[in-house]
């Protein structure tokens, strides 16, 4: 790790400390060891540390020992702690221009609102005027601070794209002549992270003339470019919006256009053109020139000889080729899971008891709650000790046995999810392990090992028989964190060869593993868990949004763990065990 990189940790740390109102004295001193840091530029930290030059032995304590750590071990404990302590939502509003973390803690705690959705919506409704030393301005300075923050083109997480799609396609669907108005492009496509927003209308009389009538409305700011009756306009609040108005029977073929991506739309048009059609001003002709009606995209793949491409499939990576086959998968849908295995209760770091947990899940329809709350060495998100989990599953027997009275057909399974520590070792040693019904294996610190380390690391993980289910296998965080550097393709081969299962962490913060990677895994026949990594009953949410990236990278319900009934999930956990003799 050079100084430079090194700098950007240690004020990483700064800002995380004063997020969570640390020490001021430890917050000024990860910020002057920054600057001082930064001073030595591309040199590797290792040297500079070993030097111990004048500037670096004035640095205060913690600075020093995290500027140790960087060295030593690439990474920073202390850092790592804060990420994970940190909500994500938190993490993400530090990106708005003007609102610094100060701010940030005084509107999380008094408002409980974690990210930048909820901040907006607080910021127009009078809550965060109301708070104390905000006031109007503030609160118009953050509005101003989202909208810049927009109109730099960055991207935002798809579940806060999706709702400002659904906010201005309602607002342009009042025009008296919007007849159909679809929300299209990436946020259709189920992209992990979007940027701008596209709507599709079907219009009464003239598409350029209501185009032109859209783009005068008060809240567009201005028109960037197009014309006719495609436009791309920018929004008062910095959203770019891709507009285009066609003909009520444009519309099926408009909105496959626009849904894309690019590489799906160019496949298709070239598939049609090996069959003698023609593609273009949102028409299909034949070759004679004369056009054909297309009364639904369903109908548009069908008159070219395809099998239905759902929306979140087409990303030019074999789809095409597979629906004129016959052989698309047809995707896992939510209605598919029979339960969710990586939840959180009050145990550790969640927000709900585990009857809470239980019922909400029951309420969605579910048949079982697999419990998984941090172990005991992740003490920052309240690691269980062996004490804590005994209790724990006492009550849950307890809970189960009520269950069984009020002939309630829902179980409660005993699960951890058990930090994979840097050595490679589960945590918890192999006899305490055999009480859990199924163990999630997570990394949760030192992600600054290289690839050959972390990998080695989770692939000695792999071999602890009472392993079930790899948490969140690269540990990303959307738009602010990096994945740790890791072999991924290694890891699903083995987790097929040994029967451990690859999560895909439904939170859309994380999405981990992400399609291309649940690609892999069904090409390799390596079992996939959706999970929720539900906090909350409202946690459960994430499973829709999950079983969508599972359908984008065309699992099918036989590929996914938590489509089997409870009694198939325990004897996959227990199959490994039975073969190493380590419990029944």
């Amino acid at each position: 790790m050079n100084c430079r990189d090194a700098a950007q940790a240690l004020a990483q740390i700064a800002v995380l400390l004063e997020l969570h109102d640390g020490d001021r004295d430890v917050v000024r001193g990860m910020q002057g060891a920054a600057r001082t840091v930064a001073g030595h530029g591309e040199r590797d930290v290792r040297e500079v540390v070993a030097g111990m030059a004048d500037e670096i032995v004035a640095l205060n304590g913690e600075a020093l020992d995290v500027l140790r750590d960087l060295a030593e071990s690439n990474g920073s404990a202390m850092l790592e702690r804060l990420q994970e302590e940190t909500p994500e939502g938190l993490m993400e509003m530090l990106r708005v221009p003007g609102l610094g973390p100060a701010r940030i803690r005084s509107i999380h705690e008094h408002l409980h609102v974690d990210t930048l959705l909820e901040l907006e919506l607080a910021a127009r409704d009078g809550r965060l005027a109301a708070l104390p030393k905000f006031g109007a301005k503030t609160a118009d300075k953050v509005l101003k601070g989202i909208a810049d923050l927009r109109a730099t083109g960055a991207y935002v997480l798809w579940q806060h794209g999706r709702a400002e799609a659904e906010r201005i396609a309602e607002a342009m669907r009042a025009h008296p002549d919007v007849l159909t108005l679809e929300i299209a492009g990436s946020i259709r496509r189920r992209a992990e992270i979007v940027r701008d927003v596209d709507l599709v209308a079907a219009v009464r009389g003239s598409p350029s003339v209501v185009a032109a009538s859209l783009a005068q409305r008060g809240d567009v700011r201005e028109v960037l470019g197009g014309g006719g009756r495609s436009l791309s306009l920018r929004l008062a609040d910095g959203v770019r919006v891709d507009l285009a108005c066609v003909r009520p029977e444009q519309l099926a073929m408009a909105l496959w256009r626009a849904t894309g991506s690019a590489l799906h739309v160019q496949q298709v048009t070239m598939h049609a053109a090996r069959l003698g059609f023609t593609m273009a001003n949102d028409e299909l002709r034949d070759a004679s020139g004369t056009p054909i009606p297309i009364a639904s995209e369903m109908a548009l793949y069908e008159q070219l000889g395809l099998a239905w491409v759902p929306p979140e499939q087409r990303e030019g990576h074999g789809e095409v080729e597979a629906a004129a086959r016959g052989t698309l998968p047809v995707g896992v849908r939510e209605e598919d899971l029979r339960g969710a295995l990586h939840c959180h209760s009050q145990y550790s770091d969640g927000g709900a008891t585990v009857e809470q947990m239980a019922r909400a899940a029951m309420a969605r329809g579910l048949r079982y709650l697999g419990v998984s709350d941090h172990s005991q060495s992740n003490t920052y998100a309240g690691g269980l000790s062996r004490d804590r989990i005994v209790e724990q599953h006492a009550e849950i027997d307890a809970l189960n046995a009520r269950f069984a009275e009020e002939g309630v057909d829902f179980r409660v399974l005993k699960g951890i999810e058990a930090d994979i520590l840097p050595c490679g070792r589960v945590d918890y040693d192999a006899a305490f392990l055999d009480r859990f019904d199924f163990v999630i294996g997570s990394v949760h610190t030192r992600y600054g090992m290289n690839a050959e380390q972390m990998t080695n690391r989770v692939l000695k993980a792999l071999d602890d028989p009472h392993l079930t289910i790899l948490g969140h296998p690269t540990g990303r965080l959307l738009l602010t964190r990096e994945p740790y550097a890791i072999d991924l393709a290694a890891i699903i081969e083995k987790a097929g060869r040994v029967g451990v299962a690859i999560e895909l962490n439904a939170d859309p913060h994380r999405l981990d593993i992400d399609w291309k990677a649940c690609r892999m895994a069904a090409e390799n026949g390596t079992m996939v868990s959706i999970g929720p990594d539900a906090h909350s009953p409202q946690g459960f949410d994430n499973l829709a949004l999950g079983t969508a990236i599972a359908r984008k990278g065309w699992l099918e319900p036989r590929h996914v763990l938590n489509t089997r009934s409870a009694e198939e999930v325990l004897a996959f956990a227990r199959a490994r065990r039975v073969a190493a003799g380590s419990g029944v």
